[in-house]
Parts: C-alpha cells; sequence; structure tokens
C-alpha cells in the first residue's frame, strides 16, 4: 500500500480556512477592533492571498487592490487630507 503525500495547496487551504474562522470570532474582532484594524477588510486581503496562491491573480488583484484602497482612503480620512 502506498502512502498518498498531503497536497500543499490543501494544507493552505486548511490555513486559510482557520484564518477565516479566526477573523469572524467575535473575540478576535474586538481584539483588531481595538487596533483599528476593520475585519471584513482583513478578510478580504486573506481571500486576495488565497487567490494569488492558487494561481488567481485576476482575484487576487481585485481583492487586494480594493482592501488596500479601502485602507489608504480611510488613512487619508483620519489624517484629515485625501488621498495623493
Amino acid at each position: 500500500m502506498t502512502e498518498s503525500r498531503p497536497n500543499p495547496l490543501a494544507e493552505l487551504d486548511a490555513v486559510f480556512d482557520e484564518l477565516d474562522t479566526l477573523l469572524k470570532n467575535a473575540e478576535v474582532g474586538a481584539e483588531l477592533a481595538d487596533k483599528g484594524v476593520n475585519v471584513s477588510l482583513a478578510i478580504t486581503l486573506a481571500e486576495g492571498v488565497r487567490a494569488y496562491v492558487h494561481g488567481d491573480k485576476e482575484s487576487a488583484l481585485l481583492e487586494l487592490s480594493t482592501a488596500t484602497d479601502e485602507i489608504a482612503a480611510r488613512m487619508a480620512r483620519a489624517r484629515g487630507g485625501a488621498l495623493s
């Protein structure tokens, strides 16, 4: 009987699933909110990285740019300015 090798992408998916679960946890969300971290944006970033490691660069670009654009806009508003 031969042993099957673990699928590295399946292992990565398991890590991303765990991260998603943690980010949706109320206690984790409260800790992140205390640091000024938006959980929805963190989830979007994680989805972008997941898409990238699966080779789906279009989805990765969409998710990552959406999140980074929003983070930049929020930082600019917090500083009382506009994006340059």
